[in-house]
């Protein structure tokens, strides 16, 4: 589902009221409640219900989906007088006469984002909603009681680090204190505020353009500073002991979120035992920016838990990271390819596996499913083949869905002289190493972008791209050119949430040894130096799970230029700050 099509599906909803506590609630929902699984999606502030549209559209065919604005935002009606019509138990009365009315049988799994999440944690913590919860998928909203016993915590016992994340939190949070004002807030959204707040959001959040937020944002944003006046001081000051979570818990934190810490989350499993954490390189607007990613771990949670099987984040480093995403790797038949595909793969990654051997991609995609891929499928291609990767990102893209991360890492060994190399070797090398990443980048690149939810490009370069040598001309100039498109390219996606990494291994112990090929030699003379480099690499042996791990972390942090080995490192330093010695030691012949 493109962005924008989510407002479409809205006006096609079934519709209800739901009067509760002298308030009238809209609801909009889809789906059958009898055979699906009911989602009930809860908006912030200042939103209104269509802030879930996107995520909504790509949740309809598998659950009964349920949206309702709150009491006095969007097409709901304001509780009268507005001083104390916010209060948590209040709001706990709204979301239980919506779960009775639209699922009166079965308990329902419950979305939050925003204010919509920090409400919801107290559905999911008091005595009385007991047995109507069956999970929880909290994002970028925590618990009130949580929060007030993480600031007395860091109060009581001060360290230098704690003061930090008091003071941090508490800069990220200028606007509670401004929403606390009395008049002043509900000037500001009738007036300036209201109509500037779309501009904002897709100046600052990235948020798509088209026709969110609804016409009733002053209104409802005016209406929504109670949701602060009312609750924010009794629970901070105040907050409950009993507050643990009766239903499994999924926590979504995008790591770019401008209002909330990411430490807030630290003690979290004290409050809720059954908890699954994921991260998203992303802003606080996640409904809006990355609902694939949103709609696809709200499934996963919810298809587990209903099937009974136990909540548990995939396990590894970076597993709440790439759970759910689509990764894409070239040359994943061998080396540092099947190992990023194995590293993606046991963090919870959907893998597409592509080589020019069909045997090795499909083996690495049935090895990528045993360590942990939801899914992985083996693609055969020669990425010099421009008319064969349109075909492939083509397929990609239609079966698959947008690559999340694309590793462009097929490429190929030449040693050789200048004047041995022959017109005909450069072509090979520079086709697979240098226009292989540039088709890569070109047509999965440009998916990413029109899809408009960010992503990630990792192109292997090599140390090479930075070490002069007189015996490989070829290779290290196809590499150069590899890590200066890659820079280039960086510049330009930035502004639109993609990262680009260059990636630089050093000695490797991976087949690239014993199949690149030595211009000027015998074919006896070439199959010695091809043992004798593998011998060496051999001896080094660096292991290409290393330059795995380099790679996502790289991905995770969002690294420009990764010099992996020591060698690579170090060479870097030097190509920056004593480059002639680079190249007196260029000079030299090479030990084979």
């Amino acid at each position: 589902m493109a962005h924008g099509e989510g407002r479409a599906l809205l006006a096609g909803a079934r519709e209800r009221w739901v009067r509760t506590g002298g308030v009238e609630l809209c609801v909009a929902e889809w789906g059958d409640p009898a055979t699906q699984p009911t989602v009930v999606l809860v908006h912030g502030y200042p939103d209104s219900k269509e802030v879930w549209s996107e995520v909504a559209g790509r949740l309809t065919d598998r659950f009964h989906v349920v949206l309702y604005d709150v009491r006095g935002h969007g097409r709901s009606t304001a509780p009268s007088p507005l001083r104390g019509g916010f209060t948590l138990e209040k709001l706990t009365d709204d979301f239980l006469a919506v779960a009775d009315a639209v699922s009166p049988d079965r308990p329902v799994h419950l979305v939050g984002h925003d204010w919509g999440s920090v409400q919801a944690w107290e559905f999911t913590t008091v005595e009385r909603t007991k047995g109507r919860i069956a999970s929880f998928t909290s994002m970028s909203g925590p618990s009130l009681d949580h929060f007030g016993h993480w600031i007395k915590k860091r109060m009581s016992r001060p360290t230098p680090r704690k003061v930090g994340q008091l003071l941090g939190q508490g800069a990220k949070s200028w606007y509670v204190y401004l929403l606390h004002t009395p008049v002043l807030p509900e000037l500001a959204w009738r007036g300036p505020l209201g109509k500037q707040w779309p501009k904002i959001l897709r100046r600052l959040e990235k948020v798509p353009a088209g026709d969110y937020p609804t016409s009733s944002l002053p209104r409802d944003a005016a209406h929504g500073a109670w949701l602060y006046r009312d609750n924010i001081r009794p629970r901070l000051g105040r907050p409950r002991s009993d507050a643990y979570a009766h239903a499994p818990v999924q926590l979504i934190t995008p790591l770019g979120d401008a209002y909330l810490s990411e430490r807030l989350y630290d003690e979290l499993e004290h409050w809720a035992p059954r908890l699954v954490r994921r991260t998203l390189p992303a802003k606080h607007w996640i409904p809006r920016t990355r609902p694939d990613q949103v709609a696809a771990w709200i499934t996963e949670f919810v298809t587990a838990t209903e099937g009974g099987r136990p909540a548990s984040a995939v396990s590894g480093p970076h597993g709440e990271r790439f759970g759910g995403q689509l990764v894409l790797v070239t040359g994943a038949g061998s080396g540092i390819g099947r190992a990023t595909a194995f590293a993606f793969a046991e963090a919870g990654a959907r893998v597409v596996a592509v080589d020019r051997d069909a045997q090795s991609a499909a083996r690495t995609a049935e090895l990528s499913r045993l360590v942990g891929a939801p899914e992985a499928w083996a693609e055969t291609v020669d990425v010099s083949d421009e008319q064969a990767m349109e075909q492939l990102a083509a397929k990609v893209a239609t079966e698959y869905g947008v690559v999340d991360v694309l590793v462009n890492n097929a490429g190929i060994g030449l040693a050789g002289s200048f004047f041995d190399t022959t017109v005909e070797d450069w072509r090979k090398v520079l086709d697979v190493n240098l226009w292989g990443v540039i088709h890569g980048c070109r047509l999965f690149g440009k998916q990413m972008a029109e899809r408009g939810q960010g992503g990630h490009i990792v192109n292997t370069a090599s140390a090479a791209a930075y070490l002069p040598s007189k015996t490989l001309p070829a290779y290290s100039t196809s590499k150069a050119a590899v890590l200066m498109l890659s820079e280039c390219l960086r510049a330009e996606l930035a502004g639109q949430g993609i990262g680009v990494s260059a990636i630089c291994p050093g000695f490797v112990n991976t087949a690239i040894t014993s199949t690149a090929r030595f211009t000027g030699v015998d074919a006896d003379e070439e199959k010695r130096r091809q043992k004798r480099s593998a011998r060496l690499y051999g001896l080094r042996n660096y292991p290409p799970e290393k330059v795995a791990e380099a790679i996502m972390r790289a991905v995770v942090r969002n690294e420009a230029v990764v010099p992996v080995t020591a060698e690579a490192r170090g060479g870097r330093l030097m190509s920056r700050f004593t480059p002639g010695a680079l190249r007196a030691i260029a000079r030299m012949e090479p030990p084979l």
